[in-house]
């Protein structure tokens, strides 16, 4: 029977007990080595016990990237206690709001390198059970309301950590880079596969993540082999300097959201021995599909394909209630061995989730398109699609069409309630080239889409476009702007 993922962390504590598991700090000079890690996780699990003896009920935790917080998920891992990973960005109503809806009876931060302890409200008694086997709680982004909460199994993380380690040589000597929260995902691959399979993390400071230069010092002084990281990432590295090299990475990974070709076209620049990789997941699926690329592909395509289905991993395109068996468009929807069962508590959320042929299938909400082919590509959100004068509109492939202008750093394209034509849209665009009009980029986009889908008006930038807790744009900062 193969180990879980705390067992391999601790095994390896045994075996290598000096090997370097974190390097911290502004150059990645505070090292962590596995048997401290080991070490500290198991006077934080001694701690939890004698405070918390319920180990089934949740605990939640608050707290930037640190040696302690990593050393806190470990120690609930190994206990087997189910533990709530919350944004540090959340606000303290909701907050406790999350907490009381998942059943937590602590929560848990990190104060001058020491655990500290805040009592949570009493869990209310139609607070849901948790899944068997829930080892981590997640949540979605918030975007559309209150984050929902996504329970995940011991089974299915460590299934993906697992595959993860395999595809990427995750293994001894290896160091991955770490963009994301604690909170994220994405750091079932950055921190737990990488800690699994014996690899060194560097984990970003997010106080200084969107500091070029910072990034820039620590890429070069930690050499990391495996990047995984959102967009504005990439955007932030390509934007910088063209003299910057990073020759170390040899796995790149494109998640999170659409990467604008113009960002992909300076990755070459950046990273000469790396195998690009676009890679496809929700919080509740985990990765689903992969594509690997070739630097030219990056440059060239407007929208890069989804790719193979990860192993175990099904895929399905639903257009008005029926499987599409050719080409077309429709909503994705995915069975995977890491997803979750179904959100915690959260009631007319059901048909998010559906069981047929034995399996649980996940609407994602995203549209894709299968070429006759075989080859989905991503359009947008189904949320994100509005019409004007009759004609419906996805905002996302406006945005892309405004991308892959020449002179436009960023762009976004939120839609407002119009009396006549029923929305009306507004473009933000952050451009290169100050001598770049908003009847110049209309003029663009007549070329390239409907008469529909030319923006009302455009919002020219200077400022990178604000972004949420995620890293993506948030059109809700961007709909206050418009008076």
């Amino acid at each position: 029977m193969s180990r879980s993922l705390a067992e391999d962390v601790t095994a390896r504590a045994r075996q290598s007990p000096d090997a370097p598991a974190l390097l911290f700090g502004h150059t990645g000079e505070q090292v962590v080595t596995y048997g401290e890690l080991a070490g500290a996780a198991d006077r934080i699990r001694a701690e939890l016990g004698s405070r918390y003896p319920d180990r089934q009920r949740p605990l939640a935790l608050r707290a930037p990237k640190s040696p302690v917080a990593l050393a806190t998920v470990l120690a609930c891992l190994r206990e087997g206690r189910p533990l709530l990973l919350a944004s540090t960005e959340l606000g303290r109503d909701l907050l406790s709001e999350l907490v009381a809806r998942s059943g937590c009876q602590a929560v848990l931060g990190v104060d001058d390198g020491a655990l500290t302890h805040s009592s949570a409200a009493a869990a209310p008694d139609t607070a849901p059970a948790l899944p068997p086997g829930t080892s981590l709680l997640l949540t979605t982004s918030g975007s559309t309301g209150i984050p929902k909460l996504v329970p995940l199994g011991k089974d299915g993380i460590d299934a993906f950590t697992a595959w993860a380690g395999s595809a990427f040589a995750l293994g001894a000597g290896t160091r991955v880079l770490n963009f994301a929260p604690l909170n994220f995902d994405l750091t079932l691959l950055d921190i737990w596969a990488t800690l699994r399979h014996g690899g060194s993390v560097v984990p970003v400071d997010q106080d200084r993540s969107v500091d070029p230069g910072y990034l820039r010092r620590l890429l070069e002084s930690t050499r990391p082999h495996v990047v995984q990281a959102v967009p504005m990432f990439f955007r932030l590295l390509t934007e910088a300097g063209t003299g910057w090299v990073f020759p170390s990475v040899r796995e790149l990974l494109l998640t999170g959201d659409h990467v604008p070709r113009t960002v992909r076209a300076g990755l070459a620049r950046l990273f000469p021995a790396a195998r690009l990789h676009n890679v496809y997941g929700c919080t509740e699926t985990n990765d689903s599909m992969i594509h690997t690329l070739a630097a030219h592909e990056a440059a060239d395509r407007d929208v890069l394909p989804l790719g193979s289905p990860l192993p175990g991993v099904v895929v399905e395109v639903v257009a008005d209630g029926d499987v599409l068996r050719g080409a077309g468009t429709g909503e994705l929807l995915v069975s995977t061995p890491f997803q979750t069962t179904g959100y915690l508590g959260e009631p007319g959320a059901e048909d998010r989730f559906t069981v047929r042929g034995g399996r649980t299938w996940y609407r994602t909400g995203d549209l894709v398109t299968r070429s006759d082919s075989g080859e989905l590509a991503l359009v947008g959100r189904t949320d994100s699609q509005v019409k004007v004068r009759g004609v419906r509109i996805n905002l996302e492939e406006v945005e892309r069409v405004l991308q892959g202008h020449a002179d436009v750093a960023e762009a976004a394209v939120v839609a407002v309630p119009h009396p006549d034509s029923g929305a009306a849209l507004h473009a933000f665009v952050r451009r290169t080239d100050d001598a770049v009009t908003g009847l110049q980029l209309r003029s663009y986009c007549a070329a390239k889409v409907n008469r529909a889908a030319i923006p009302a008006a455009f919002h020219l930038l200077t400022d990178p476009l604000p972004i949420g807790p995620t890293g993506k744009v948030s059109r809700r900062l961007l709909l206050k702007r418009i008076a």
